[in-house]
């Protein structure tokens, strides 16, 4: 479903700033697999998303969505495909317009190529019903400017506009860390039941290894842009957070004795 092949990407290249964000980076998902990442800040996740969204084109490497190369799609074409939820909970929505008129957009533009504003009786009936369902009474506020709801109610209504049609790929960049502890778990499991229902192939940046262990069927650590462990699910239903911290440690260990041995 899902190839990233020797991905590579430096920023600033030949300046003081020079950073390697992706070094070589491979990864394979198959349809309705659900991934999820770990690793420090500037390891590299958010930049993996950036590279598959097509926020920038790759040094080197390829992205296959699908059995489709979109390497050089732009990003407005790919959007058609991926489903993405930010941190932030203010991405990703016009925080002038309704969750009606928000959700509006996302349906159109992924039914009908180009914008079709006007919302039919139909449209409108959908949008309540998927709403319900997430028992947090945004189906009667269906007026509402998105600006106006709290975070949790506005990753809600984002990761509608995401799913409400299909997405062949979803990206979850961190997208309940910003929330509460309560609301994150509800959106949280809001999330599991959407992707599962749909059996979307889906891909999560997390920083809590104890959600990164029990979300999903399969976890990968980034680390100066490279995959540095990726374990399966037979593997991972019996790990814990310090078998994982050991991991880390014992990777970056080896890394650094190996260095050692070439500077001496």
């Amino acid at each position: 479903m899902l190839e990233v092949i020797n991905a590579s990407k430096t920023f600033a290249k030949g300046t003081p700033n020079e950073h390697k964000a992706l070094d070589h980076l491979n990864l394979s998902l198959k349809e309705g697999e659900f991934v999820t990442i770990l690793g420090s800040n500037g390891a590299g996740k958010s930049t993996l998303f950036n590279a598959i969204c097509g926020n920038f084109l790759l040094d080197e490497g390829s992205v296959i969505l699908d059995g489709k190369n979109i390497s050089y799609l732009p990003e407005h074409q790919r959007s058609a495909s991926i489903g993405r939820l930010f941190q932030d909970p203010m991405k990703g929505t016009a925080p002038n317009l309704t969750i009606e008129e928000n959700l509006a957009l996302a349906y159109s533009k992924n039914t009908k190529g180009l914008f079709r504003f006007a919302i039919t009786k139909k449209d409108r009936e959908m949008f309540c019903e998927a709403l319900k369902r997430f028992d947090m009474g945004l189906e009667d506020r269906m007026a509402t400017k998105i600006g106006l709801l709290s975070g949790g109610q506005r990753q809600v209504v984002t990761l509608l506009m995401s799913t409400i049609v299909t997405p062949k790929l979803l990206l979850l960049d961190e997208h309940t860390a910003a929330l509460d502890p309560a609301t994150a778990e509800k959106v949280m499991a809001i999330t599991n039941d959407i992707v599962h229902e749909r059996n979307l192939t889906t891909l999560m940046i997390t920083h809590n290894m104890g959600q990164a262990l029990t979300t999903g069927s399969r976890t990968i650590m980034l680390d100066s842009g490279a995959i540095i462990f990726d374990i399966k699910e037979e593997e991972r239903k019996h790990m814990t957070v310090s078998d994982l911290l050991d991991m880390y440690s014992e990777k970056k260990k080896e890394e650094f004795d190996n260095d050692r041995i070439l500077l001496n």
